[in-house]
């Protein structure tokens, strides 16, 4: 007991231990929803096996709902790189292409917000910026939920979409392009070496949306890692401190994403496992003209219904992802 009187007296380490118990009694639970379903299929089993036709639906439900669970522990097991249980850091940014790629942005943004929303995770807007006629430039957000990385990963690269532009009264079909990079919140167990003379920190006025919510000190943050050029910008607090702690934790773990970079090039000269990203190698094409798909070009993953695709059901192409980038490395 008196150990756990000063559980709380650290908030940072007590918050982490929290997390840690959540994601093993996630782990825990679904095994145990396993067994569970086990032991009354079994049950169902032999009630069917005594004529009882009732227990035999029942039963056959009751698989159904096991294989349902079983591929949700699968899943478990693939996500099984260091870091897939932490936060998401999510930048996207629009393509060449105006109005047309900054709505695209604006559409991928509303998809995974939606992905989150649905399983209850929370989102943190970092910074972003409005097109200048529709959508958005850039936005960089926060996702926090247990293994939100590790399921958001399979989202990093180019993403097309072909439609009939709405912005265009010639109603003509249009290709636009909108990049995403996801890296995982590195937290303090992880070791980033930063030294202050490789930062250039420039402090400058945030962009609001008018009316009460407008930032009108110079409190936005941009910081350039010199020996990278990664930079990362933060406006979302009001505070300049606030900002600089939000943008210096994205650093982290851009810096983080770079490092285990350079350690899988090590392996594989090609760098395979990480797909540099530029125009033209899109991870994944949504066609809304003349027909409606959407497909992954790595797992191959296709789907026609592109609209609940972009309401936020995400989820197959998580799966088939993951399921791919294991069948990659043991090939390799």
């Amino acid at each position: 007991m008196e150990m756990m009187d000063g559980f709380w007296d650290d908030a940072d380490n007590a918050a982490k231990i929290q997390k840690e118990k959540a994601i093993l009694s996630d782990v825990v639970g679904v095994v145990e929803k396993l067994e569970e379903l086990v032991d009354e299929f079994t049950i169902l089993k032999e009630y069917a096996g005594e004529g009882d036709d009732d227990s035999a639906i029942e039963g056959i439900e009751v698989f159904i709902l096991f294989k349902e669970e079983f591929l949700k522990a699968e899943q478990k097991v693939l996500l099984s790189e260091e870091v897939d249980p932490n936060n998401a850091i999510i930048s996207i940014n629009a393509g060449a292409g105006g109005t047309e790629s900054c709505d695209w942005a604006a559409m991928i943004f509303r998809m995974i917000k939606r992905w989150a929303d649905t399983r209850g995770f929370k989102i943190s807007i970092l910074d972003h910026q409005d097109g200048d006629s529709a959508g958005i430039k850039s936005a960089t957000m926060t996702v926090t939920g247990n293994y939100a990385y590790g399921l958001l990963k399979s989202e990093t690269g180019i993403h097309r979409l072909v439609r009939i532009s709405p912005f265009d009264s010639a109603a003509r079909r249009h290709t636009s392009f909108a990049s995403v990079f996801v890296s995982a919140e590195i937290d303090d167990t992880i070791e980033i070496d930063i030294v202050d003379k490789d930062l250039k920190i420039d402090v400058y006025r945030s962009g609001g949306a008018g009316g009460q919510s407008v930032n009108t000190t110079d409190s936005a943050v941009r910081i350039t890692h010199l020996p990278t050029n990664t930079v990362v910008t933060c406006q979302n607090e009001r505070s300049q401190v606030q900002n600089k702690l939000q943008a210096m934790k994205v650093l982290r773990s851009r810096l983080y994403d770079l490092e285990m970079a350079k350690k899988r090039a090590l392996d594989d000269e090609t760098n395979a496992t990480k797909k540099k990203i530029e125009w033209g190698s899109q991870i994944r094409s949504y066609v809304l003209h003349p027909y409606k798909m959407v497909k992954d070009h790595r797992s191959n993953f296709e789907s026609s219904q592109a609209e609940k695709v972009l309401d936020g059901d995400i989820d197959s192409f998580q799966d088939a992802f993951l399921r791919w980038s294991v069948s990659k490395d043991i090939e390799e």
